[in-house]
């Protein structure tokens, strides 16, 4: 699809995902963790983790952590503890994407802020703590394991949408990966593939804010 064209006015509302948008991830970081506890080479790890229906059952909240990690154990293939595991699931956080935090405290001046994520609960306890300066921005936060959606579903968004109370067309969404764009854009929503805090910071220069 066509990019959007924002001009100032175009929104009552921004959402916003949290990976790679407002915070910088890096899986690399577990397996590092991960082959460290374990004696291994991380490409071993890295080879052996697949995102699979087990990941989207447990980031829609349908199994729990015991159950999902019990499972990565015995497919990464390591004797690992529980808490070695969660501790390697949680290393992926670097920090806040640079530049996002005054972005945001711009935009919420104007304009209510919410946030959307694929996500889990080790990840949500970790950066509800690590990170609640930056995330005090946003009105709302809706993950996966909470609502049981996950982008790119349709019904994702549609839930999101009427959770926040404006029209589709009224928000603009925020994600670095241009499936879940597409699908943003499929169901309304004006969307805006982030590849830095520029693209951000472009998009809001555009709105007015």
């Amino acid at each position: 699809m066509t990019p959007p064209r924002l001009s100032p006015g175009d929104a009552d509302a921004l959402l916003f995902d949290l990976g790679r948008v407002v915070l910088d991830i890096d899986f690399g970081k577990a397996f590092a963790r991960w082959a460290g506890q374990a004696g291994c080479e991380q490409a071993y790890i890295a080879g052996r983790f697949v995102v699979d229906e087990s990941l989207r059952r447990y980031e829609t909240g349908k199994i729990g952590d015991a159950v999902y990690f019990d499972g990565l154990r015995k497919a990464l293939g390591v004797d690992l503890s529980h808490a070695q595991l969660v501790e390697g699931w949680n290393a992926i956080f670097l920090g806040e994407i640079p530049g996002i935090a005054p972005l945001l405290a711009r935009a919420a001046k104007r304009l209510p802020l919410y946030a959307l994520s694929n996500t889990n609960p080790p990840h949500i306890a970790y950066f509800s703590q690590a990170y609640a300066d930056v995330l005090s921005h946003f009105r709302e936060l809706y993950l996966s394991s909470t609502i049981g959606l996950l982008k790119p579903d349709a019904a994702t968004y549609d839930h999101v949408v009427e959770a926040i109370g404006v029209p589709a067309s009224r928000i603009v969404f925020f994600d670095d990966l241009i499936e879940n764009i597409d699908g943003a854009r499929a169901c309304g929503l004006k969307a805006v593939h982030v590849k830095s805090s520029g693209d951000v910071a472009d998009a809001l220069t555009a709105l007015g804010l």
